[in-house]
């Protein structure tokens, strides 16, 4: 096991120190790259909906994120999926090989993914834009953690490598749902903090090897922000609970643990809408 950490942490390395720098964008050329890729879910009719915007975890969108879609759903909210990668050029295992091992996309620049997924959706018209939430998984998580915390302007700028971003890109936000959220070394909220209030709510697993447990529990309990993060203490649950395709010997899917955290997404999505 060492020496496969040890080999996917190498090629991890090469990949970004061999692969072309990330250029600087503006925030509609991030949204005609990012979006085109994202799975939308809404509910019937014509709208507006509120809406949740769902960011994977470092190994990418996977097939269990519809499933949380479908919850959000039926709780009369639509759900965008983002896809992180596709744009990128990142392959699956590019993304456990450079994104997963650290090398490559920290959260604070995929922040800007979700600040372009919602300057898009305050464009649509099928969107009630003064209702929005950001969802996040493991990597995801962290991502959502770090578009709290910068601060709109220069930092924000060259953090996430886009020009053009709004006066306040979280505009709309009412709600963050984080679920095993990484916040260790080089997450920005972990250092300074939640500036943006959005209600956060974090499903923590007993038993979560990969971004921790009572740790975890402790550095978000801490973190200054407008509102405390809630946090949803899960007995027995490992990383990547809600996964049934998990292959990671440290996680394991476990259907009774994801039916409750279904019905915390949904219970959330109700009472954070205004």
């Amino acid at each position: 096991m060492r020496l496969w950490v040890l080999m996917v942490a190498l090629i991890g390395a090469m990949a970004a120190s061999t692969g072309p720098a990330m250029a600087r964008e503006t925030l509609d050329d991030r949204i005609a790259a990012l979006m085109p890729h994202a799975d939308i879910v809404k509910p019937e009719g014509p709208g507006p909906f509120p809406v949740v915007v769902q960011m994977h975890g470092c190994g990418g969108k996977k097939a269990f994120q519809a499933t949380w879609a479908q919850e959000a759903r039926k709780a009369g909210w639509a759900a965008v999926v983002l896809d992180s990668y596709a744009h990128r050029g990142i392959s699956r295992l590019g993304a456990y090989a450079s994104v997963c091992t650290g090398t490559r996309l920290w959260g604070r620049e995929r922040a800007g993914d979700l600040y372009a997924a919602l300057a898009w959706l305050r464009r649509q018209d099928w969107v009630d834009s003064r209702n929005m939430v950001a969802a996040g998984w493991s990597h995801g998580g962290w991502t959502v953690l770090d578009a709290l915390a910068l601060q709109p302007g220069a930092d924000m700028a060259a953090a996430t490598k886009l020009d053009g971003l709004p006066d306040e890109p979280l505009d709309g936000v009412v709600g963050a749902f984080l679920v095993y959220p990484y916040c260790g070394y080089g997450c920005i909220a972990r250092r300074k903090g939640l500036r943006f209030d959005a209600r956060p709510v974090a499903l923590l697993g007993s038993q979560d090897l990969i971004v921790g447990t009572d740790g975890l529990r402790r550095t978000l309990a801490a973190l200054p922000a407008p509102t405390p993060i809630d946090i949803e203490w899960l007995e027995g649950a490992t990383h990547a609970f809600d996964e049934p395709e998990a292959r990671d010997p440290r996680a394991r899917y476990a259907p009774d643990i994801t039916a409750h955290a279904h019905r915390l997404y949904r219970a959330y999505l109700e009472s954070v809408r205004r």
